[in-house]
């Protein structure tokens, strides 16, 4: 059975159903707080603020806590209420999310210790732009993500998961610039690596936002997309669609 916005409006239980709406209301605060925390971590960079990169490492605690809360809540809706089909899938997959945004905010965190250094560092700008623009599309797809979880909205999931194909191809083209650059001069080696870790942990970024785009598919329709091909997608999820 298909998953609606309205499907947990319905239990003859209205403390089950606001436990459920809990738990979509921690994740995405959580969301929320690991998106600022990217955000805050790529500014440091361009803004050369280190003050404020100290802050993101030092905030990463507080995005673990939170991924111990909502486990901590999902434990005790499986014990308590032992959910099956829709609902169960629905807390299964808030489990796994709130495990790809606690990896998220450990990637803000890599980002945040580069900068502190590349900015201690006075090491110029080289690689900015390339930061500048991959980071702003990570950042769409963990917006887009979110919001698709949201919502029940698999056409955007969809979308998320169409998107990082385009981060893969950006971070490839950007890391074979950067490596030119280097061979063409051998004193900018140490700067430009610490700018090839930060987009590393973006590309790693948009990963963690494809899983969560991926959960909403499972928990809307039921189906692990997993491993399946790209270009191979649209059509399960029609045939999903039209068998269910």
């Amino acid at each position: 059975m298909d998953i609606t916005s309205d499907t947990h409006s319905q239990h003859i239980s209205r403390q089950f159903n606001h436990e459920l709406e809990e738990l979509k209301t921690h994740l995405m605060a959580m969301g929320g707080l690991v998106e600022k925390q990217v955000q805050d971590a790529v500014s440091s960079l361009l803004d050369a603020d280190s003050a404020l990169a100290s802050r993101v490492v030092d905030n990463d605690r507080a995005v673990n806590d939170m991924q111990v809360k909502i486990d901590d809540e999902c434990t005790r809706v499986l014990a308590r209420r032992q959910p099956a089909a829709s609902d169960l899938r629905l807390v299964l997959a808030v489990i796994r999310a709130a495990s790809d945004l606690e990896r998220i905010g450990d990637e803000a965190s890599k980002i945040a210790r580069n900068a502190i250094e590349l900015v201690d560092g006075n090491n110029g700008t080289r690689g900015f732009v390339e930061v500048r623009n991959i980071s702003e599309h990570v950042r769409h797809m963990m917006r887009d993500a979110l919001t698709s979880f949201a919502r029940f909205d698999t056409e955007l999931a969809m979308q998320v998961v169409q998107e990082d194909e385009r981060v893969d191809s950006e971070y490839q083209s950007a890391m074979r610039s950067l490596m030119t650059f280097m061979m063409e001069d051998a004193r900018s080696i140490s700067p430009v690596l610490g700018i090839m870790w930060i987009l590393r942990a973006l590309e790693r970024v948009g990963d963690h936002a494809n899983n969560l785009a991926e959960y909403v598919i499972y928990l809307v329709k039921g189906l692990d997309i997993r491993h399946i091909a790209p270009d191979d997608l649209n059509q399960e999820l029609l045939d999903d669609s039209s068998t269910s």
